[in-house]
């Protein structure tokens, strides 16, 4: 019988952590849109170190938007659980503004802001 191999957390690559940390981002929505924040654009920066440690440069749809209160620490919170991430840093900026140009096509398109 063949033993299986496990991948621990530690031997995930950076690139495949990358990819997992978006992925989990992707399962958090706009309160007010239906989109996941990812497609909708809100995150402008992502970057795993060596370390492991995650840091993500994000913004709202607006200044005054009522999930500036919750959204930063969810996104923080979720990429944590992410098996193999050290530890996560989320920061919130307004520069550039948000704009809808930010969003992918396939948001776009859900949004029926695509023809």
């Amino acid at each position: 019988m063949e033993e299986k191999k496990t991948t621990t957390p530690e031997q995930i690559s950076l690139a495949e952590l990358e990819d997992n940390v978006i992925q989990a981002i992707r399962e958090i929505y706009d309160p007010e849109i239906p989109v996941n924040i990812y497609d909708l654009g809100l995150i402008y920066e992502l970057t795993v170190n060596e370390d492991r440690s995650v840091y993500i440069k994000m913004t709202l749809t607006a200044p005054g938007c009522p999930a500036a209160g919750f959204l930063p620490a969810q996104v923080r919170e979720r990429v944590q659980e992410v098996p193999g991430v050290a530890s996560a840093w989320v920061e919130l900026t307004w520069d550039p503004p948000y704009h809808r140009d930010m969003m992918s096509d396939a948001a776009k398109l859900e949004l029926g802001l695509m023809f």
